[in-house]
């Protein structure tokens, strides 16, 4: 499944921000708009067991160009939450659950 960072008309979010994917399958955020953004994994809205830091990126690091992409695959089900940092005060947040 891919999900666009920054919709095409420049607003701060993702495209899809709530959406289901079956256990295994490869989430693939792609650089849109409005960058830099990253993805991160709100430790506290995700299956509990699950280490938010092995599924998200670093703070620190962004995706600055077009195009450029972080994929993860998540396996345990449940909600999990994520957010832009750089953009989360401007409501770029998301939820995906696995199924």
């Amino acid at each position: 499944l891919d999900v666009l960072l920054g919709s095409d008309d420049g607003e701060l979010a993702f495209v899809p921000n709530n959406f289901s994917v079956p256990s295994g399958e490869k989430i693939t955020f792609k650089n849109n708009a409005g960058f830099p953004h990253n993805v991160v994994f709100d430790e506290d809205e995700i299956p509990s067991g699950v280490d938010a830091s092995k599924i998200s990126m670093d703070e620190a690091d962004l995706l600055n160009a077009p195009g450029e992409t972080y994929a993860v695959t998540l396996t345990e089900k449940g909600s999990y939450s994520f957010y832009c940092s750089p953009h989360q005060g401007a409501g770029m947040v998301g939820k995906v659950t696995v199924n």
